[in-house]
């Protein structure tokens, strides 16, 4: 528990902390009124509002929690107090732990916020039937999911690189241009098991299309979660090897 404790006080207590979840909510507000001016004129296809904020958490506001969750173990790197948390904290993998047990919460609640937020901007500017109360929820637990399995993500790729713009770069990669390029070779189907496109179909109820690509996952909400979850995993198992090899 003071390992915890002292990785929250940590987390709070930099200002990057602050311009990241800023940021993000202000993203989040701005894609989803620009957005909801474009369907009230009738300028775009047609779009619930819960639709609208899962395009606002993929294109614009998981970055700012990319950004977050490297920069809560790359800064400890670049500045050089991680000497002194590995010290305090000789387990290496306690270090991962109570850093994950901080962004876990903090990162889920941000993604319900966020979905919450973008509802209210947007919703007043959709013409019916819009987003039921079911759907919204959906798409906030959802978001919560994808947002705090994300931060797991980058926090373990961040451990293992000690870089901010390595790790920002690669989780870019991953998320955005091999799905990509994956899509333009006729992948299709390859594209929803990566961690972003998993993470958008989590979002949306079963049977409805992905707000992104316009596709029906294969799979449903549930399965989006559980894949993120190997995503992260994944990250973290390479994290903490890193960790104990290189800086036992």
């Amino acid at each position: 528990m003071n390992t915890i404790s002292s990785e929250w006080t940590k987390f709070w207590s930099v200002r990057s902390t602050w311009w990241c979840l800023i940021s993000g909510v202000l993203l989040m507000l701005a894609y989803s009124a620009v957005v909801g001016f474009s369907l009230h004129d009738g300028s775009n296809r047609p779009m619930a509002p819960h639709a609208v904020v899962a395009g606002a958490a993929y294109f614009l506001t998981q970055f700012a929690v990319v950004a977050l969750a490297t920069l809560f173990i790359t800064s400890e790197y670049a500045s050089g107090s991680i000497r002194s948390t590995l010290q305090w904290v000789p387990v290496r993998n306690r270090v991962l732990a109570a850093k994950s047990a901080v962004l876990l919460p903090v990162l889920f609640g941000y993604g319900v916020l966020n979905t919450l937020a973008g509802v209210v901007v947007s919703a007043p500017l959709i013409p019916a039937p819009g987003s039921s109360v079911g759907e919204v929820l959906a798409t906030a637990a959802g978001m919560g999911g994808y947002f705090a399995l994300l931060g797991l993500l980058c926090l373990g790729l961040g451990t293992a690189l000690r870089s901010t713009a390595g790790t920002i770069v690669t989780v870019f990669v991953l998320l955005v241009m091999i799905p990509m390029f994956a899509g333009s070779l006729g992948w299709e189907d390859l594209v929803n098991y990566f961690p972003g496109f998993a993470g958008v179909n989590a979002m949306v109820t079963p049977g409805q299309p992905n707000p992104i690509f316009g596709g029906v996952a294969p799979y449903a909400p549930w399965v989006g979660i559980a894949l993120c979850a190997a995503w992260a995993a994944a990250g973290l198992a390479t994290g903490s090897t890193v960790l104990r090899r290189r800086d036992a």
